[in-house]
């Protein structure tokens, strides 16, 4: 960021003024365009102009404030060049002094006026008004030296004022210039300005010659400047025929060019015959006379030829002269492009070296003349081998650091504005490593006449002394000449009231007689400076000349000057009083200028107020006020910052501001210096600037232009755009070898990025054509490489370029480029026999491809023969990839070998690989299994096994298939979907784990090798024992009034043997305040339970459980409603569900409480308190309830693989969960590596197949939808670009799903019919229940009913209970659902709904640690089952 200006308006800022206003200057304290953002009498009150003399006394943010202003804005600038361009010092001369260029428009004739007037006030001039006598003024002339076009009418310029108005007439060369006689000449009304038309013919040669205008009025006679008038000259080239010019390699050339003359003189460029540029470097250049110099000549100069261009200004003609044709004679004739690089590129082509020469100048010493404010231009050009390097210096003093530079490859030296101080010797250094030789030039300043000072209008009045001044210098000393009314002086009548004193004229008593205009002409042989200065004797009491009662805003801190513009003879004196005190205002924080302008320095808050000027003379006295307001100045103080961004990312550039708030702020943008486009990709508001897909053409300077109507801050910063880099280009093959080549490129732009790398790609055409593959990598600063080749290619090459951003497109390919032929040197990699069939074997291998053929006819001799036998080979040639030996033994090994062969000859002698024939199903099953129960969801395996001659192939594992074929309880219907679980190796014993508790299994052993399954052992059978039960489900807390808690909830959706009971434990609370808890048993049947709260006040945490025989299995968790009037946290996350959530696992446990509602009724949940966990699954139990309503939400068990970890020091891959279902799982994880990273999920199943997921950085979560049910997996993420980030390796295992062993009725006729007849009666009963409504009847509603199992419900003999419940017994007149299964009666929204289906996992010691259920996935179910709404009950009851 840099802040560039800050303009205040100061006191000239732009006021309120009354309207007659817009006539005044700055001397009124405002500008003369107040809606101007800059305004010009402040850019010179704020010293950017001129310096401040009172900066140092202003206080330290006033000094700040000041200095900011010393860096302009291209706005300023152009401000600033038209102050320059209005200097009144040019009316006098006719020249400008050294003043910036002018700006791209002009500025309006009023902002020229306000300027002039600013400067007058500043150097204490007086102007008379112009409704007074006063003799003429020249305001307008042409420059002295004035060219015209010839084909326009020629203008020659002379303004003049004065009162009475002035009469003109012309001279030309010091003779009267009749215009009267000349029909083409005219003079502009009211004007002196000539007009020379031609549109009737006559030429413009006739008219030159000097020319000076003469303006008179009865009070004297003012001059203008001598300008003389030339015609512009573009003459033809002559005629020459050019003989070809020969020269001897590494000799010195000159080419001249001798333009003709023409007026002004020509611009001089080369060029060819074909108009293209001639490339110009330290070896060929042009020098300042239009000469084409060779310091040494080279055998490439012959490529084309040379043509010297003239480009005339006036008629906008280019001239070409017939152009030069080089013949180079050389001692090596071959243009090898390779050597131009070369280190040593003279020697290489037989070129002799040399010591350095002068070409121009001529010899060892030379002189120059100057005028001072020009340009001094010292030009060394030297010849020699290798080419001179030219050094410049300046003898016994540096060279002007400030004013010199260096052109045209070091060899010339410009100093610009040139002053005494640069005269001097210099010389120019040329070396080269033969040796080194100098030119001295000898450098004289001379000087045309310049002003010292200059003489200025002089107002008296009667009887008052004074004198006219006329100081100037020039080397030779210019003489001065005095003249009055274009006369000279001494030829003038006498005047006994003037007296001349060399370069004063003294007046003494002076009278209304001696008024006159005055000539001071200063001349010597460079020039001359004519000025015209009047004498005005006025009798006039004062008066003010600006309107009164301005109102004046200017900006804190800034020094401003409020101006009193007055005039009266004699001169009167000016004071000036603040809110009408007494005291007169000069010293301190104020200064009172000779013109009457009074100088605050540093404005401050209490300088507001009412300002009176009063002007007195002898005749009487005038007053005037002015009212000033402060106000605060417009500051950016938070300003854009410098940016570096990548194509296509969202850039915001801050720009904010402060103003006072009485004015108008506008915020603009810049950028280069140019007001901005907003287009659709950019969004500008009040304190930013925001670029959407940032491209390259928005790479520049932006500036934030904070802007009211007396001033602005500007502040400016750079976006620096990253691009992919551009092609490289020009690639050219050198160096040819057999076995390689020599690459050289030239690199594209790198897009602010730098480049690299550079990778070679290479494409051949007779294996894989159009096909590009990847030769090299070099680093990104070399562009060149030698490229190590294959034989018999046909190469042909591309460079890509790479940085930071991205690749570049690849570059243009080169050109072919094919090596000779050769044997291979190596054979075919990955070579395999394996069977595809019991009786055959396939040998395969990977092909070679184009560089490692080496010869055309590529082919491979196949050997092959069984292992450990004295066989002899059996070959084959191929000339694919592939080869199968048929009417092979059943798994034998076989020793393969596969040579390549083209038509050079054979390759190396191939290793020996080791093949196996195809495999065959195993005969035999393991036997003697048994089967040993280790709990209630494990049990241990143990077989003979098989014998190795039976397998018939690779023993892969040994295989268990299992499968669940009922349950201990009663009326439960289970899955007897199979199983299996895996046993890799040859092993004896293994253990099956994840079974139902309470359940009949059947068991069968099988072997497995790379064919398939061998035959089943013997079915087993067993029974796993009683385990500890599910969650009870749809636990629901309700609370009727503030006496009473009811609680009611289902059985266990698993209840894993016989349940003998419930357990529910339960606490009061009140904040962080915990009573102390109370357990309660009930009965197997009993599912409602009520309480009486002893404390109104305080809420309840209940946790309630099941039991069997072996314990207590898991907890389900809820709280009480918290009462209507109790606070609501205002901090709470707005991200939490409006739930309360608990956690409860056998080990570990994660409470979470959530508030009640406030009086409207809206929960606001509280951050839970997660105690720490070191089980990877967990089940989650969500109830939502609010305060005025009880709405009960049944909980929701989820199975969840976690692996906790906390975020680490470096770039590390943490926090990998996983979601699993049957078939699929969600992954998710945390990581650091920033932004873009690429990750990879791999997973390995029980079978060891191992699958990857390539994963973007921002894809999350990620699914594996490839999984099966029942299986363990294994799974880490690691870093697909950074080798060695990993996660840690976790375990899980997807649920089982159920099969559907019933039929589906859905497509029976009788169950179409059926469901027709049901909907063609609930239409009726609808259409019925509609009529008797409007008639105002009555029909009965039916009442829901929740019907618990009472003490009645019947018992088995041995007094354990007969479990079932609403999802396995059907209601009477229910419907099964599609898939056979019993749909259950009460809300879907269950823990079926939100697990993830299939069979639930237990431990070896049988404690729960998954989930159960008895429906399929919910994405499985949702498309097959029928809802509720399509039950005949269901929908009866819903129109109820």
């Amino acid at each position: 960021m840099r802040r560039l200006a800050a303009s205040g308006a100061a006191g000239a800022a732009g006021a309120a003024a009354a309207p007659a206003a817009d006539s005044t200057d700055c001397a009124q304290g405002r500008s003369p365009r107040p809606r101007r953002l800059i305004d010009l009498c402040a850019l010179w009150d704020t010293g950017v102009s001129s310096p401040a003399a009172g900066w140092k006394r202003a206080s330290g943010i006033a000094r700040r404030r000041l200095n900011e202003a010393e860096t302009l804005s291209s706005v300023q600038e152009a401000q600033l060049e038209r102050l320059e361009a209005a200097r009144p010092g040019r009316l006098g001369s006719g020249e400008r002094g050294p003043v910036l260029r002018m700006a791209r428009q002009p500025p309006p004739p009023s902002v020229h006026a306000a300027i002039l007037l600013c400067l007058l006030s500043l150097s204490g001039a007086i102007e008379i008004p112009m409704d007074l006598s006063q003799p003429p003024t020249i305001t307008k002339q042409s420059v002295k030296d004035h060219i015209v076009d010839p084909r326009d009418n020629i203008l020659i310029e002379c303004e003049a004022k004065g009162n009475p108005a002035p009469s003109f007439h012309w001279t030309r060369n010091s003779r009267f210039f009749n215009i009267a006689k000349d029909p083409r000449v005219s003079m502009r009304r009211k004007s002196g300005t000539l007009v020379i038309d031609f549109r009737s013919g006559g030429r413009p040669e006739e008219y030159e010659g000097e020319y000076q205008c003469f303006a008179r009025n009865k009070f004297g006679t003012a001059l203008s400047n001598r300008i003389r008038l030339q015609v512009s000259k573009s003459p033809l080239w002559p005629k020459e025929n050019l003989d070809p010019v020969v020269v001897q390699e590494g000799a010195p050339l000159t080419l001249q060019c001798n333009p003709p003359p023409g007026l002004p003189s020509p611009v001089i460029f080369w060029m060819s015959s074909s108009m293209e540029p001639i490339t110009q470097d330290k070896r060929v250049s042009q020098g300042h006379n239009g000469d084409l110099y060779f310091s040494n000549v080279m055998l490439q100069d012959m490529q084309t030829d040379y043509s010297c261009n003239a480009r005339f200004h006036f008629t906008h003609t280019i001239q070409q002269k017939n152009a030069f044709t080089l013949k180079v004679l050389t001692n090596n004739p071959y243009n090898d492009s390779s050597l131009r690089n070369h280190p040593d590129m003279y020697s290489a082509r037989g070129v002799a070296e040399r010591t350095p020469s002068f070409m121009y100048p001529q010899g060892t010493a030379s002189s120059q003349m100057v005028l001072r404010g020009m340009d001094l231009l010292l030009e060394c050009i030297a010849s020699g081998v290798p080419t001179p390097d030219i050094a410049w210096y300046k003898k016994g003093g540096d060279l002007p650091s400030d004013k010199a530079k260096f052109e045209n490859f070091n060899k010339a030296l410009r100093i610009t504005n040139v002053s005494e101080e640069d005269s001097g010797e210099y010389f120019c250094l040329a070396s080269n490593k033969m040796g080194s030789i100098r030119h001295t030039i000898s450098v004289r300043v001379k000087a045309a006449p310049y002003w010292l000072d200059e003489p200025k209008n002089l107002i008296l009045a009667p009887g008052e002394d004074g004198r006219l001044v006329c100081r100037a210098n020039g080397n030779p000393k210019p003489t001065v000449q005095w003249m009055v009314n274009g006369e000279p002086l001494q030829s003038a009548p006498p005047n006994p009231n003037r007296e001349v004193a060399g370069d004063t004229i003294i007046f003494r008593d002076t009278q209304i007689s001696s008024r006159a205009v005055y000539q001071c002409n200063t001349s010597n042989e460079h020039g001359y400076l004519l000025a015209n200065a009047f004498v005005s004797v006025l009798d006039v009491p004062p008066r003010m000349l600006s309107p009164r009662n301005q109102l004046i805003r200017v900006i804190l801190y800034n020094r401003t000057r409020l101006d009193c513009p007055f005039f009266g003879s004699p001169i009167p004196t000016l004071r000036w009083f603040k809110n009408g005190q007494g005291s007169n205002l000069d010293g301190g924080n104020y200064h009172v200028y000779e013109n009457g302008s009074l100088e605050i320095k540093m404005i401050r808050k209490e300088d507001q107020g009412i300002y009176t000027c009063v002007a007195t003379n002898i005749l009487g006295k005038a007053e005037n006020q002015v009212r000033l307001e402060v106000k605060d100045p417009t500051r950016i103080y938070r300003m854009p910052e410098d940016q570096v961004a990548k194509r296509g990312t969202t850039v915001q550039l801050e720009c904010r501001v402060k103003h006072d708030p009485s004015l108008k702020l506008t915020v603009s943008w810049l950028k280069d210096d140019e007001p901005l486009y907003i287009g659709n990709r950019m969004k500008k508001e009040d304190d930013s600037l925001t670029i959407f897909g940032v491209a390259e053409r928005d790479q520049g300077s932006y500036t934030c232009v904070a802007s009211t109507e007396l001033d602005q801050d500007l502040a400016k910063a750079y976006l620096t755009v990253l691009g992919r880099p551009d092609r490289p280009r020009d690639l050219e093959l050198t160096d040819l070898a057999e076995r390689s080549v020599r690459l050289t490129w030239i690199p594209g732009d790198d897009n602010n990025s730098p480049i690299t790398d550079y990778v070679v790609q290479f494409e051949e055409d007779q294996f894989q054509p159009g096909v590009w593959h990847d030769h090299s990598k070099f680093p990104g600063s070399v562009n060149s490489a030698i490229l190590q080749l294959s034989p018999y290619v046909n190469y042909q090459f591309r460079v890509i370029a790479i940085n930071e951003v991205g690749s570049s497109h690849p570059s243009l390919p080169s050109e072919r480029y094919r090596t000779s032929g050769a044997p291979p040197e190596s054979n075919p990699a990955d070579v395999k026999g394996e069977g595809t069939r019991k009786n055959n074997m396939e040998i395969t291998w990977t092909p070679m491809n184009a560089t490692s053929a080496f010869g055309p006819n590529l082919r491979y001799i196949v050997k092959w023969r069984r292992r450990e036998t004295r066989e002899t080979w059996n070959n084959a040639t191929v000339w694919g990839s592939r080869y199968v030996v048929g009417q092979t033994p059943v798994y034998v090994p076989y020793e393969i070998r596969v040579q390549a062969e083209n038509d050079f000859g054979k390759g190396p002698e191939p290793d020996t690989v080791i093949g196996y024939s195809g495999e065959d199903y195993p005969r035999a099953a393991p036997t003697d299994v048994k089967i040993r129960v280790l709990n209630s969801t494990a049990i241990s395996l143990q077989w003979n096994r098989v014998y190795p001659d039976t397998v018939q192939g690779q023993l892969r594992e040994y295989r268990a298939y299992y499968w669940r074929e009922s349950s201990l309880l009663k009326n439960l219907w289970v899955s007897q979907k199979r199983q299996q679980a895996s046993f890799p190796g040859d092993r004896p014993r293994g253990v099956v784990s994840r079974l139902f508790p309470y359940s009949n299994y059947k068991l069968e052993m099988v072997v497995v090798n790379g064919r398939g399954d061998g035959p089943r052992s013997e079915t087993k059978e067993f029974t796993t024992p009683e385990g500890v039960p599910s969650a009870p489900r749809r636990f629901r807390v309700r609370q009727p009034n503030l006496e009473t808690i009811n609680l009611e909830w289902d059985h266990p959706e698993h209840p894993n043997g016989i349940l003998i009971g419930y357990t529910l434990k339960y606490v009061a609370f009140n904040g962080t305040k915990l009573g102390k808890q109370i357990v309660e048993n009930f009965s197997p049947n009993q599912t409602k339970f009520t309480m009486q709260r002893a404390d109104p006040v305080s809420r309840y945490r209940f946790t309630l459980s099941a039991r069997t025989q072996v314990g207590s299995g898991e907890a389900v968790t809820e709280e009480s409603p918290a009462p209507p009037n109790e606070a609501t946290p205002t901090a709470a996350p707005p991200t939490l569900p409006l739930t309360t959530v608990s956690v409860t696992g056998v080990v570990s446990s994660t409470d979470a409480t959530a508030t009640a509602a406030t009086t409207e009724a809206t929960t606001v949940p509280t951050i839970p308190s997660v105690a720490p966990t070191t089980m990877a699954t967990t089940t989650v139990a969500t109830t939502t309830t609010t305060a005025a309503t009880t709405m009960e939400r049944p909980p929701t068990t989820t199975s969840e693989t976690k692996m906790p970890e906390s975020a680490p020091d470096r770039q590390s891959i943490w926090n990998v969960t996983v979601l699993p279902n049957s078939k699929w799982a969600n992954i998710t994880w945390r990581h650091n590596l920033g932004p873009g990273t690429a990750f990879v999920v791999e997973y390995i199943d029980s079978n060891h197949t191992k699958k990857t997921v390539p994963v973007k950085s921002q894809v999350q979560p990620v699914q594996l939808t490839d999984l099966y049910p029942g299986m363990t997996y294994t799974l880490r993420v690691y870093s697909r670009d950074k080798e060695g980030i990993s996660s840690t390796v976790i375990t899980f295992m997807t649920s089982t799903a159920y099969t559907n062993n019933q039929a589906d009725i859905a497509t029976q006729g009788w169950f179409i019919g059926l469901m027709c007849a049901i909907a063609l009666l609930v239409l009726i009963l609808l259409i019925v229940c509609f009529i008797k409504r409007s008639r105002g009847g009555k029909y009965p509603v039916r009442e829901k009913k929740d019907v618990p199992l009472g003490p009645e419900d019947p018992k088995e003999e041995d007094g354990s209970f007969d479990y079932s419940d609403e999802d396995n017994k059907p209601l009477q007149g229910s419907q099964t659902s599609l898939d056979g299964t019993i749909k259950q009666q009460e809300s879907d929204d269950s823990l079926v709904d939100y697990g993830e289906g299939g069979e639930g996992q237990f431990n070896e010691d049988g404690s729960f640690i998954g989930q159960y259920t008895v429906k399929k996935d919910k994405e499985e179910t949702e498309g097959n089952e029928s809802s509720e709404a399509t039950s005949p009950v269901n929908a009866i009851y819903s129109l109820a």
